[in-house]
């Protein structure tokens, strides 16, 4: 995932959010046996890993997650019950789990080599669904918003004089593939595959909306390469800016228009 520290409270600002995508997920799994082995990898404050308890109330709930200090989170407000371990999802290899079932809310975005600036994520999906046992579900959904105005805009400062020297111009690590790429990979003799795409026309309030959304996701390794407060005020003065034209506030708030990709995969 990253070295870059999460804030939790910062991402949990827009919790129902950023969780109502994982609930139309969870929805579309089939079902389970009893007592199921179930993943949450890319856990995070452990938001995910609550949903994934409300529909198998007695499941062997691991969550996996690199930042200790989401995991942190996850352990006492997220879901207690359930085990957390401290891994690299790239690397770790849950086929030791003999899982029922993976599932991954908004993480293979960042699980792409540093500065490759695009996604190649692929190999690591096919893996994740070979560890599943047989009759087991893999399910995961990723933005699909890389060409939204709040990160081409980002991207577009990162590149001007005032910031490329500090902040560089390479494309950023985080990105998706096609929703055909996703269903090419988990169709297989041994599995089937369902794979859509939602646009959610999410109404955000408060001064900044879209800038406090994301603060707690994209623009959070940006920051962490401004040192200086000063430079932070600046930048994110000038970024607001930017996405208040871009996403103008109405009467009942500010409209964020936000894709996202699904696939549900289940091994015969």
């Amino acid at each position: 995932m990253s070295a870059t520290p999460w804030d939790p409270a910062q991402y949990l600002r827009f919790a129902d959010e950023r969780t109502r995508p994982l609930h139309e997920l969870v929805a579309r799994m089939p079902a389970l046996p009893a007592a199921p082995v179930v993943l949450d990898i890319g856990c995070g404050p452990g938001n995910s890993t609550a949903v994934l308890r409300e529909r198998w109330p007695d499941a062997h709930l691991t969550g996996i997650d690199d930042s200790a200090e989401m995991l942190d989170t996850a352990r006492t407000t997220g879901e207690p019950r359930a085990a957390y371990l401290l891994a690299d999802a790239r690397t770790w290899d849950p086929s030791d789990a003999a899982p029922d079932a993976i599932v991954s809310n908004a993480t293979l975005q960042w699980l792409n080599p540093d500065g490759a600036g695009r996604p190649d994520h692929l190999p690591l999906v096919a893996r994740w669904a070979a560890a599943l046992k047989p009759g087991g579900v893999l399910a995961f959904q990723v933005p699909g918003n890389f060409d939204a105005p709040s990160h081409t805009l980002l991207a577009g400062l990162r590149r001007s004089p005032r910031w490329r020297e500090a902040l560089g111009t390479g494309a950023s690590r985080a990105g998706v593939h096609d929703p055909a790429d996703y269903l090419h990979t988990l169709l297989g003799a041994d599995r089937t595959a369902d794979v859509w795409e939602t646009t959610y026309l999410t109404l955000l309030t408060g001064p900044d909306p879209v800038l406090e959304w994301v603060k707690g996701t994209a623009l959070r390794p940006v920051l962490a390469r401004l040192a200086d407060p000063a430079d932070r005020a600046e930048f994110l003065a000038e970024y607001g800016a930017l996405l208040r034209e871009a996403y103008p506030a109405g009467e009942q708030g500010t409209v964020f228009p936000f894709r996202r990709i699904f696939a549900v995969a289940r091994r015969r």
